[in-house]
């Protein structure tokens, strides 16, 4: 079974220098994709990336990521919507790239599907209330 999951790694100064990621395609036949990182040399590193590949090959990359002493976790972990500061305005809704915001026709009030959400901040920015925030 194929798998597609949006994770959040946190390399360690130990690890930045050194190819982890490119060893989930040679060695665990992983897809990814790149969505937000930061990385710089002797300082802790950051990647949002989005893992694809059978399930096994998965289970298998996360724990050579994880024995590495790469920090995983999802990004739904980290991007929320603060409910008591959300107006329901919409300003989210056009500029999301992902459609991670839904509008429902009869009450008028904005849904956020965090398993849509590629962290690109946008949604921040235009947020009026700043009801968006973003945890890395």
């Amino acid at each position: 079974m194929i798998v597609s999951r949006r994770i959040v790694l946190r390399f360690p100064r130990r690890l930045v220098d050194r190819p982890i990621v490119y060893w989930l395609i040679k060695d665990y036949n992983l897809e990814f994709n790149i969505l937000k990182a930061s990385v710089t040399p002797d300082e802790e590193g950051l990647m949002v990336l989005e893992l694809r590949g059978e399930q096994a090959d998965y289970d298998r990359g996360i724990r050579y990521l994880t024995e590495a002493g790469v920090r995983i976790q999802s990004l739904s972990q980290d991007v929320i919507r603060n409910e008591e500061r959300c107006t329901h305005c919409g300003a989210c809704i056009t500029i999301c790239p992902t459609y991670a915001f839904e509008v429902d026709p009869v009450t008028r009030e904005v849904s956020f599907y965090g398993d849509k959400c590629i962290a690109c901040g946008l949604c921040i920015q235009a947020c009026p209330p700043r009801a968006m925030e973003l945890h890395f």
